[in-house]
């Protein structure tokens, strides 16, 4: 059984870094025709997921802009993650889930049992009730190949006070979590291998100020922060330094308003961005 490391690594070596994500969002639906009910993304999904395939190797389904229609619309995500896996995409279910105990152990079961209906073969995950609040999540990601991105050190400015304080050992609590999960990865993973707990870095993050260390093993690290929020591709590489290799861009906006007839041209065209530098 191949891990969710050790795919995305092929599918980056593959198609290149750019990651597409599926946001469904009111006003994108406007602007493609397409009316704000779950239907809506139902078809919006649908149709992301046939331009991205054979473009990029990775899609991201934001679950929020599924979820605000409540059974309708969890039904409609259902058939877009199905149809991004059976598509041979690697699916990121961004749901950033975050528990104690039994009720965390039931979210992961959720979205990480192979055959559940909302099967993905990552989930972001929220650490900020400890790391080890979420071991369930991690056994169950390693028994079904399955992986688990991390919340480590976010962009948005309301995130700072709480990432960026100081532990009792010195460390920042982002630069606690990558050195926890990576002690993890690196007590599971085979040499050589990517490890399959990632992070969720920003691409606007300034590393040292947020305290990262690099982590080792290698192992994926969902980049959002490109496109809409400003980076760009030629940056990836100063931004993330040593841990460049192992960054998925991830776009939503700044592909998605392309609309539905220049979608496909748009994501070749920024991927190709990605893999020139």
């Amino acid at each position: 059984m191949t891990g969710f490391g050790e795919r995305t690594r092929a599918a980056l070596a593959r198609f290149g870094c750019l990651c597409v994500g599926i946001d469904p969002h009111p006003s994108l639906l406007a602007a493609w025709g397409l009316s704000e009910t779950a239907e809506g993304a139902r078809a919006f999904g649908m149709r992301v997921v046939d331009a991205a395939a054979g473009r990029v190797g990775i899609v991201k389904p934001q679950v929020s802009f599924f979820e605000r229609y409540g059974a309708a619309g969890y039904a409609a995500l259902e058939d877009v993650l199905r149809a991004g896996r059976d598509a041979g995409l690697v699916v990121i279910g961004d749901a950033k889930r975050g528990d104690i105990g039994s009720t965390m152990d039931a979210y992961a079961q959720a979205w990480l049992t192979p055959g559940a209906p909302l099967e993905v073969d990552a989930l972001t995950v929220n650490p900020f009730l400890g790391v080890q609040a979420l071991a369930g999540a991690f056994d169950l990601a390693a028994s079904a190949g399955k992986g688990v991105l991390v919340l480590a050190a976010t962009s948005n400015p309301e995130g700072a006070g709480v990432q960026r304080a100081r532990l009792a050992d010195g460390a920042t609590v982002s630069g606690g979590i990558v050195a926890d999960v990576s002690a993890r990865n690196a007590a599971h993973t085979p040499a050589g291998a990517w490890g399959d707990l990632g992070f969720v870095i920003g691409a606007t993050v300034d590393w040292t100020t947020a305290g990262l260390p690099v982590p080792q093993p290698p192992t994926p690290i969902l980049a959002p922060g490109f496109g809409h929020q400003g980076a760009v591709p030629s940056e990836l590489g100063r931004r993330f330094g040593a841990a460049a290799p192992t960054v998925i861009a991830t776009e939503s906006r700044s592909i998605l308003s392309a609309g539905p007839d220049r979608l496909a041209d748009t994501i070749a065209t920024r991927a190709e961005e990605y893999i020139r530098g």
